[in-house]
Parts: structure tokens; C-alpha cells; sequence
């Protein structure tokens, strides 16, 4: 049956902001007793397993520990924390994202969320031979639609816009600027 699955989206519908701010989660991880939380700056010899480890020492992030999938998110946490005002990793059920995905909806969790001088950041790093794969288009319009939405309400109290970005893993390197990454790849929420 899902093959033949269809739906129209509701035409006149209001979307109405009831919560403005909810606190950030808080993150469990789980690792081995005699695992030290290493320096985020310095990569791990074996990068294979790299969700294995923690990482702190961070200077702006929100949380003082986090876990990396890969490599480049590794590498992108150290420009976030050398070029933003602030970033994290959210916790599972921080933002309440959905996308659709055949008649299923499953949560969206961003890979990274920061805040510059002129905006809110929602990123996401994939692997480029992911980046245009339906499951990952879904959720980037998801995404873009919410960051709309969030930049709506962030004008009627003086916050910032909401923008999101999509980085394939293969062009960051930890000399880069947030600037660059994001030039090219970001996303302008849709105009109301």
C-alpha cells in the first residue's frame, strides 16, 4: 500500500508559535569507564569509530561534552567554536522537526544549531554522496519551513532570523570560515 500512498497539502491553514524559547535538553552518552573526554581540537588516531568518543574543552558551546559521527563534524564543531557567538548539538526532541518520509513521520534532529552576529544557524553535515538522497531532501525542507516559521516569531520580539545550511563532509576543513561553508549551501526560509 505505501507505494500508492498519496497526500495533498491543506491549503489555508495558520501555523501560531506558542512557545517562543524551550530550554535545551539535556544529552546522555554513554562510553567506556576508562575512556578520557578528549580535546574536540585534536583528532582521534582511530577515526572509524568516531561516535565511540567524547569530546569537551570547547569555548562556546553550550554543552561541555558532546559526541561527533564523523570526522568533519568534529572539524566543523572547531570552527563553530572559534567563529560563533554560541552553538550546540541538540538533544533528541529539542526542536520537534518532522519530516515525511513515505506515511511516516520521524523527527529531524540537526547535527548543529549556532548563533552569529546576524543569525541562528541550523546545520546539517552529510556525506556528499548523501546530500541529494530523498530521505535528506525531506528533511532539509522540514527544516527550512521551521526556520521560516522561527524567523517569523524572531521578528516580533527582536531576535534574529533562522537560516539552514546543508555542508557536504568533503569541504570542511578546520581552516575554513563558517562564511564559506555556508555561503553556497545555505537555505532562505520561504517568505509568509
Amino acid at each position: 500500500m505505501q507505494p500508492h500512498y498519496w497526500e495533498e497539502p491543506a491549503a489555508g491553514y495558520e501555523v501560531k508559535v506558542t512557545h517562543g524559547f524551550v530550554e535545551l535538553r539535556s544529552s546522555a552518552y554513554s562510553s567506556f569507564v576508562d575512556d578520557a573526554v578528549l580535546d574536540f581540537r585534536r583528532s582521534p588516531a582511530d577515526k572509524s569509530n568516531m561516535s565511540r568518543y567524547l569530546f569537551g574543552n570547547f569555548e562556546r558551546c553550550l554543552y561541555s561534552i558532546q559526541k561527533f559521527q564523523s570526522d568533519s563534524e568534529r572539524r566543523f564543531a572547531v570552527i563553530l567554536d572559534r567563529e560563533t557567538a554560541r552553538w550546540f548539538k541538540p538533544a533528541k526532541g529539542q526542536f520537534r522537526i518532522h519530516y515525511r518520509q513515505g506515511s511516516d513521520l520521524p523527527e529531524y534532529q540537526p547535527d548543529f544549531v549556532a548563533e552569529t552576529a546576524d543569525a541562528i544557524w541550523m546545520l546539517e553535515v552529510k556525506m556528499k554522496s548523501e546530500v541529494e538522497s530523498p530521505e535528506v531532501l525531506a528533511k532539509k525542507q522540514a527544516a527550512v519551513t521551521w526556520c521560516g516559521y522561527a524567523s517569523d516569531h524572531a521578528k516580533t520580539c527582536g531576535g534574529k532570523p533562522w537560516r539552514y545550511a546543508l555542508i557536504a563532509h568533503d569541504v570542511i576543513t578546520e581552516n575554513m570560515s563558517l562564511a564559506a561553508l555556508v555561503g553556497s549551501s545555505s537555505e532562505e526560509p520561504p517568505k509568509a
